[in-house]
């Protein structure tokens, strides 16, 4: 990854696809249909799995690497909402 701080279209789409897992339950996978998902879905589902965060280029289960990943999403997103006073 490059020094940059800016999120491209398709680190966003990717966080977006990883955050369609439930972290809590291991059993629990996704299935990221060819014939109904954006082919910007489609992709991002195919580079997290050349990454080793899901299992298939198509879904599957998260795997360790991808559960790390989705608690410091989670924990980001946490963290970035509007504070209430």
């Amino acid at each position: 990854m490059s020094g940059s701080s800016e999120l491209s279209p398709e680190i966003l789409e990717e966080l977006h696809v990883l955050l369609q897992f439930n972290p809590d339950c291991s059993q629990q996978g996704i299935k990221v249909h060819h014939h109904t998902a954006s082919a910007e879905t489609v992709a991002a589902a195919g580079r997290l799995h050349a990454k080793g965060l899901i299992t298939q280029d198509d879904g599957g289960y998260l795997t360790s690497l991808g559960h790390s990943a989705i608690e410091h999403a989670r924990a980001l997103l946490l963290i970035m909402q509007p504070r209430l006073h």
